[in-house]
Formats: structure tokens, sequence, C-alpha cells
């Protein structure tokens, strides 16, 4: 069989093996990608996805694996975040003409967005949790209380408040059209607050050791915990609450965002016909080559055979629902989306409201100034993606939004 990646070898490092024909990759990307590669306890390869975009420590759209350490920013500060998605047994015929009643009713059962001032709550977290979300939480406190022992600095962090909430960037929450005009709910979020002062504070704790033990790196960014030291079994277990908890946020938001539908559309349905809820940012243990490894994915999704995946495209793209491949040189591993061309000031820089507007036409979304650094022409080709990873995944069903939520 032709190999379908670009192979790249790394001077003292181990090789990168890239599926990014036919979609650009920045020169700076591939220097990141170097760098990772270069680290001493890296597994066989380092596999980059077509979505491969610069980030902080390690490149967005990459998988590292490792024996014997962890790199808690090639995680990041967003970790567990990820995609849900549930089919409903509505079609399209069943949405009104105006879908404003609908996005709006969205918008007000979910937070979303992030307002800043003194004593005022932030609009992109709870005042008061309602019961469920209360509910949900007790399934997480008692290890997050155990985290919060030996490290107090975690526990006045936004955790309950955040959970069921959505946040600003790229997050949002989508209602899509399948192939058949069946209507899905698609919806992208992570850990929140609590997630990143996990992530932030196991960054700099790296940093702290990697300079106690004078050991040189080429990124201080790729700062690690061998495993077998302390902070390694802290950091595993406070990544692993963290990953649990952003899987639990995408639950309770997928059902908020089905009541707000069932009180916009009068005709019962169903919902979570075929639900699937996964991370792409996010460290694991897992068998490859015969060896168990750590596979941290920063913005890649498992791929696994058989297993149900989701890669979105941009505001105004396809989106889809995928099925893995079970490729074994990307560590069964695909795109978690179409990867950015462009740095969120660039967008702003170069792209004009009026094109966004254009863009996006067809989908209730927001059409301001304050989203064009989300706006399509800021991300990659989302075909030229999916036909660069066509031996990872196949897919399963094509979507497109009609609503998009963002923070």
């Amino acid at each position: 069989m032709t190999e379908t990646y670009e192979f790249q070898n790394v001077e003292d490092g181990m090789p990168i093996k890239m599926w990014t024909r036919g979609v650009p990759v920045d020169d700076k990307a591939r220097e990141q990608l170097a760098r990772a590669a270069k680290m001493p306890f890296i597994f066989k390869h380092v596999a980059a996805m077509p979505d491969v975009h610069v980030g902080i420590g390690a490149t967005v759209g990459s998988v590292i694996p490792t024996k014997g350490a962890v790199i808690p920013a090639a995680v990041g500060v967003d970790i567990g975040c990820g995609m849900m998605a549930a089919r409903t047994s509505l079609m399209a015929h069943d949405l009104p003409d105006n879908l404003e009643g609908i996005r709006s009713a969205i918008e007000q059962a979910v937070p979303h967005g992030r307002s800043v001032g003194r004593g005022k709550r932030d609009s992109g977290s709870w005042g008061n949790p309602p019961p469920a979300i209360v509910e949900a939480w007790a399934a997480l406190v008692s290890r997050f209380d155990r985290i919060c022992e030996k490290f107090p600095r975690l526990k006045n962090t936004n955790h309950l408040v955040h959970l069921g909430t959505l946040g600003t960037g790229n997050h949002f929450i989508e209602l899509c059209l399948d192939q058949e005009a069946r209507v899905w709910v698609m919806l992208h979020s992570g850990s929140r607050g609590v997630g990143n002062a996990i992530g932030s504070f196991f960054i700099e704790l790296a940093k702290q050791d990697m300079r106690k033990w004078h050991i040189n790196l080429p990124d201080e960014d790729l700062a690690y915990f061998p495993e077998g030291t302390d902070h390694f079994d802290d950091y595993v277990e406070a990544v692993g609450w963290a990953q649990d908890f952003a899987a639990l946020n995408r639950r309770m938001m997928m059902t908020n965002v089905i009541a707000a539908l069932r009180g916009q559309i009068a005709k019962p349905f169903e919902a979570e016909l075929e639900a699937v809820n996964c991370h792409h940012n996010y460290v694991t243990r897992e068998n490859h080559f015969g060896e168990n490894v750590l596979i941290t994915r920063k913005g890649a999704v498992r791929a696994a055979k058989g297993v149900l995946g989701i890669i979105p495209g941009s505001m105004g793209a396809k989106s889809f629902i995928v099925r893995g491949l079970g490729n074994a040189e990307s560590f069964h591993s695909c795109s978690h989306g179409a990867g950015r061309v462009m740095s969120r000031n660039e967008a702003k820089r170069q792209v004009s409201l009026a094109e966004h507007i254009a863009d996006t036409e067809g989908v209730e979304c927001r059409k301001d100034v304050g989203v064009i650094d989300e706006t399509p022409k800021a991300y990659k080709p989302i075909e030229a993606v999916m036909a660069a990873q066509a031996d990872l995944v196949e897919i399963v069903h094509t979507l497109k939004q009609v609503v998009c939520v963002k923070g």
C-alpha cells in the first residue's frame, strides 16, 4: 500500500509522519513538531494531522506518544476539550422558517461567553447552579477534594459554576442537518475554568522541576514530568479528573439544549439516537505497536477501528461524524477540525464583516465584528482536510449547521 503521509526525518530525534497532502502547513508548525520529536522519551514517531498548526508548547493537530514521561503543555490548558453530537428524530421540515427563536432559547439555556466587571456575575457562568448541575457535580467532588488537599490553590476555581457552560473562542453549540435532512445537535467545549487552572498550574510546576534539575529544553513549554516522580502521578490524577469534568460538561449542555429545543418545537421528538462524546485535547494510556505508552492528542481525535468521532468545520462549513479505520501509523488518530490558517488577530485584520456575513449565509449565528476571529476564512478548507486523512477515517454523516451559538 502506498504511504499516504509525508515522512520527515528529524536530526537527533524521532521522525514525523504528516497526513497533510493538499493542505497548507506553516513552517513554524514544522519547526515546533521537530522540537517535540527531539524529546528523549518520544515513542516511534510524532504524528501530525491535516489540521496541524502552531500551538503553545506543542503543535495543535499532533499526536505525541511518550514512554516514561508526560508533557503538560502538550495537553494544554483546555484539558478534555472535545465534541458531542446527538441525532434527534426531527427532520428539517419540523424546524420553523425563522430560527432566531431557537438560537435565543439555546443562548438562554446555556451560559456562554465571558463578561468581567466588579461585583457582576460572569455571564458565562451560573449565578445559582440549577439542581441538575449541583447533582452532577456531586459525582466529581470527592476526587476534586482529594486533588485540592495536595494543591489547595486549585480549590477556589470556577468548577461547579462552570459545569454545563460553553465558554468563549472556538467553542460553539450548533443545530445541524445531515445528508438525509435529519436534525442533529452538536457542541464543542472542555473543562472550562477549573481545567484551565489545573493545566496552567502543572505546566508551571513542570517548568520549575526542569529548572531545579538543570534540564535544558528546546522550548521551555516542553517541560515534562518523568514517570515515577510524585508530580507525574499527581498530574495524571488531576488531568484524568479534568477530562471527566469536560465530558460531563458537554453532557449537561446537551441535556439543556435539547430541553430548550423542546420548548420551541411543539412536535414531540426523541434525542440522542446516535450520540458521540469525544475528547480532542487529552492524554491517555494506550497500547500501540505492542507496547503500553502514553498518548497525548493535542487537537486530535481517537480513531481506533470502528470508533465514532466528530470533525467539525468552521462556522460556515460542513462537519463530519466519522468512523475510525484504526490506522496504526497515526496511533489510531485523526484531525479534530479544519485547523487555523490565520491567527485570531490576523483574521480580524484581514477579513471584513461583509465577507463574514457572506461566508455564513444561511446560518442563524452572530454576524458582528466580535466573531471575526472565528470566521470561516480563518480556517483550512474542511474538504481538503478530510481528503488528506482518507486512510484514517470514513465519513458516516455529513452535517451542515443551520444555527450556531458562539461565546
